[in-house]
Formats: structure tokens, C-alpha cells, sequence
């Protein structure tokens, strides 16, 4: 059992920043990858980073690529999403993920951008 807690959403300005935060604990945790998504309203829950555990290789989707960095701290077991240059299209709740034979995903955290 995997369990993921998310901090650090919240309302900020257009061209504004957040630290989006996701902790995973549980016993011998480990995954080969670790993903934030981000659901808008009324909208599908899509894949906005996603970073190599071991290697740290990044992906981005296009549309927060050159804003986003994700990275991560393999002592803390925690991703971090680093967003620059916010846009109100990016609002919307964002959910950390762990991959694997059972996908686990974090409570998701508020991200509102106002224009």
C-alpha cells in the first residue's frame, strides 16, 4: 500500500508561481516513475510531467513545457512540481501518481489562476 499526500496549491495571479508538493510513504516504497496530472472542470484528468525515478528523465506535455519543472528528492520519497509563468488554463486540481500493477494516486490539491 502506497500513500500519497499532496501540499502547496492554491490561487495565485496570472504570471504568478506555486510549488506543488507530493509525499509518498508505505512500506519499502518504490516505482519507477511518478507522473502529475491535472484535471481541469468538466475536463478529463491528463497527464501534465512525468519523471524517471532513478534517472530523473523528464517529459512534459507542450502545453507547460519551459514553465513546469518536475523533480524529485529520492531521500524524501517526494516529487515536486515547480510552475513559473502561470496561466488561468491551468487551473484545476492536480493529482500526483505512482505507476505500477495498481496505479496510486494522491488526494489531488487546488490549483486556481486568475487572469
Amino acid at each position: 500500500q502506497v500513500q500519497l499526500v499532496e501540499s502547496g496549491g492554491g490561487l495565485v495571479q496570472a504570471g504568478g508561481s506555486l510549488r506543488l508538493s507530493c509525499a509518498a510513504s508505505g512500506r519499502a516504497f518504490s516505482t519507477y516513475a511518478m507522473g502529475w496530472f491535472r484535471q481541469a472542470p468538466g475536463k478529463e484528468r491528463d497527464l501534465v510531467a512525468s519523471i524517471s525515478w532513478s534517472a530523473g528523465s523528464t517529459y512534459y506535455v507542450d502545453s507547460v513545457r519551459g514553465r513546469f519543472t518536475i523533480s524529485r528528492d529520492i531521500a524524501k520519497n517526494t516529487v515536486y512540481l515547480q510552475m513559473n509563468s502561470l496561466k488561468p488554463e491551468d487551473t484545476g486540481v492536480y493529482y500526483c501518481k505512482v505507476p505500477g500493477a495498481v496505479d496510486y494516486w494522491g488526494q489531488g490539491t487546488q490549483v486556481t489562476v486568475s487572469s
